[in-house]
């Protein structure tokens, strides 16, 4: 199948590679063109706009990093709406956002393209660029049933699996919100218990394996246990896309009148982890070395 790809930064390109993997025509745009040379040496076409993408390809998949580069993409940048992914999409056509984005987009997404008679899935993905690399990405879709149907072969070699959730594109965008919200509540708890067990001359990884075996038996507890343990020379998940995140998980919950406290809690500790600097470092990283620097505080 000819598909377009629209950003290919940490995520995207190993989620075009499995695309090409899998032997489909892909037609690849990137707002830095460095990118879509790694893509074209692989044998993808390059295209010069986004609409060039929509007008040669009838499924366009984008992956973005956040509302502002989505609003720039798909409606076109100010003042050259006619270089946008919407405006050129044929009627029929089958938009995939793989983007982690607002609720509140998602649902102009969604009676933008009921306008112009095109379908829309929302197919948001967890997992970091090492797993989008192996294929086990695991996906929310959400959009009608005929539009997911058409989308759901092409999810195949991204994913160890799919969960679909509804007919409302913004169910997906929403429960990827939550889940990330739980890995972010997942890191400061985990955070906070390490630097108890230290205070008490135990040795976090000893805590961590003990409370993991009998507890969770979690792969994600143990991969960002060893994360905060061990930190990697280059950050998976930084701060800065945490805190923007939690950002939309707030909004959402405030269109519908709903407090999150806890969320609200973390609010202030990923503002002064930005204010810091820390914005570009290691989401699970930044918590701890937080969580230590309150202990210690605390001991003072």
């Amino acid at each position: 199948m000819r598909i377009g790809f629209l950003g290919l930064g940490k995520m995207g390109v190993p989620v075009a590679r499995r695309l090409l993997a899998a032997r489909h025509e892909l037609v690849v745009w990137n707002r830095t063109q460095e990118r879509t040379e790694v893509l074209t040496r692989e044998g993808a076409q390059a295209a010069a706009t986004p609409a060039e993408v929509a007008r040669d390809c009838d499924v366009v998949m984008t992956m973005l990093f956040d509302d502002a580069a989505n609003e720039e993409v798909l409606f076109g940048p100010k003042g050259l709406p006619v270089n946008g992914l919407l405006g050129a999409l044929r009627p029929g056509a089958l938009h995939i956002s793989l983007s982690t984005i607002s609720v509140a987009l998602s649902e102009r997404l969604t009676e933008e393209h009921q306008r112009r008679g095109q379908a829309f899935v929302a197919a948001p993905v967890f997992g970091r660029p090492n797993v989008a690399a192996e294929g086990r990405l695991w996906i929310v879709a959400a959009g009608a049933d005929d539009a997911v149907a058409r989308a759901r072969p092409l999810f195949e070699p991204l994913s160890r699996g799919i969960t679909v959730v509804g007919n409302e594109p913004r169910q997906a965008h929403a429960l990827k919100l939550a889940g990330n919200f739980l890995i972010s509540a997942m890191i400061h708890s985990l955070s906070e218990s390490f630097v108890f067990a230290e205070s008490q001359g135990i040795d976090p990884g000893v805590f961590l394996e003990a409370v993991n075996n009998a507890l969770f038996q979690s792969p994600f507890y143990a991969a960002y246990g060893n994360v905060m343990l061990h930190p990697p020379e280059t950050p998976g998940a930084t701060m800065e896309l945490g805190a923007k995140d939690l950002k939309l998980l707030r909004d959402a919950a405030q269109s519908r009148g709903t407090r999150l406290s806890l969320a609200d809690n973390m609010a202030v500790v990923f503002d002064k982890a930005r204010a810091e600097g820390l914005g570009e470092q290691d989401w699970a990283v930044v918590q701890y070395k937080m969580a230590q620097e309150r202990g210690k505080g605390e001991k003072q």
